[in-house]
């Protein structure tokens, strides 16, 4: 969201009473859409001004960057030995250069940045960016974050720790694509690395996990059960070691997501002086099997302490 149309539809259709949930939007940039003529400074001003426009429904300030494509689209961007089956390496959305200087406009203007990374070339092009950005103006607690990270390994993590980011990993794609990077684009020692859980918490990185939707469709349990069993459509397991808790599964997408969101004061967890949004589950997610835990029935959620039951 860039423009005063898509700010007047999204303020609208999220601020109105009867909408059941808060929204973070994050302005999107190259390539999808122009930046503004007076280029990406200009832009900076104007998202921070933006951001003066929040609600308490509506939060606005972030900036969404695109560095590379798809793994199973073969338009990630890739260290070497690149794919699998030999196919050519993928696409750079933004290149090296534009994205280090991108985010050294967005960084200084006192904004975050989330980076679409899916290959691990294009996860190195970040953190080089961020590294870039840092060391030309220091600046403490900036989340900035490697959005899908899937590919991340542990040199990445290790700096990405040292840097102050966080890593938002695209779990989902355990089920949907596990099969298709164990056997065609990545095979099967790096498949057993994807979206890598367990690592992260090794190297104490911030971390949450995610469906992008509509790529994948929206359940947050779904999402939580991939990290946890790390079982794709075949029923094989990639990388046990990358398995984490349920415990662990469910703190990152709650108390993991609203510290990204810089939002951790105010929701992600029940307690005295927070906001009242939660969900509400009709069992215990820690007393059922992990193996069900995506099954695990949701009565509603609660937003502000009104309660909105699930549409039967």
């Amino acid at each position: 969201m860039a423009d005063e149309a898509a700010f007047d539809r999204w303020s609208r259709v999220v601020n109105a009473p009867e909408f059941p949930a808060r929204v973070d939007v994050s302005y999107g940039s190259v390539p999808n859409f122009p930046l503004p003529s007076a280029g990406r400074d200009a832009a900076a001003r104007k998202f921070v001004e933006m951001r003066t426009r929040s609600t308490d429904k509506l939060f606005l300030g972030r900036v969404k960057l695109v560095a590379d494509g798809s793994i199973q689209g073969f338009s990630a961007r890739l260290r070497w030995p690149g794919y699998f089956n030999g196919a050519g390496n993928g696409i750079w959305n933004i290149e090296p250069a534009d994205l280090r200087d991108l985010t050294l406009a967005f960084h200084e203007a006192g904004l975050q940045v989330n980076c679409h990374c899916n290959g691990d070339e294009a996860i190195d092009a970040f953190i080089d960016a961020v590294a870039y950005a840092w060391a030309q103006a220091p600046r403490f607690d900036h989340r900035h974050t490697i959005q899908h990270a899937q590919m991340i390994t542990d040199d990445q993590l290790t700096r990405a720790k040292a840097l102050g980011m966080c890593v938002n990993l695209f779990t989902n794609h355990l089920w949907y694509w596990g099969d298709v990077h164990h056997e065609i684009t990545l095979g099967p020692e790096r498949a057993a690395r994807l979206d890598p859980c367990g690592a992260a918490l090794r190297h104490g990185v911030p971390m949450t996990i995610h469906s992008d939707a509509g790529v994948t469709p929206l359940g947050q349990l779904h999402t939580a059960w991939c990290a946890v069993n790390r079982r794709p459509q075949s029923g094989r397991v990639l990388g046990a070691a990358e398995r984490i808790s349920v415990a662990d599964a469910l703190y990152a997408a709650t108390m993991g997501a609203a510290y990204q969101l810089f939002r951790d004061r105010d929701i992600g967890s029940i307690e005295a002086g927070k906001l009242a949004d939660f969900a509400v589950l009709e069992e215990d997610p820690l007393a059922v099997a992990p193996a069900v835990l995506k099954d695990v029935p949701v009565w509603g959620t609660v937003l502000g302490g009104r309660p909105f039951p699930a549409e039967r």
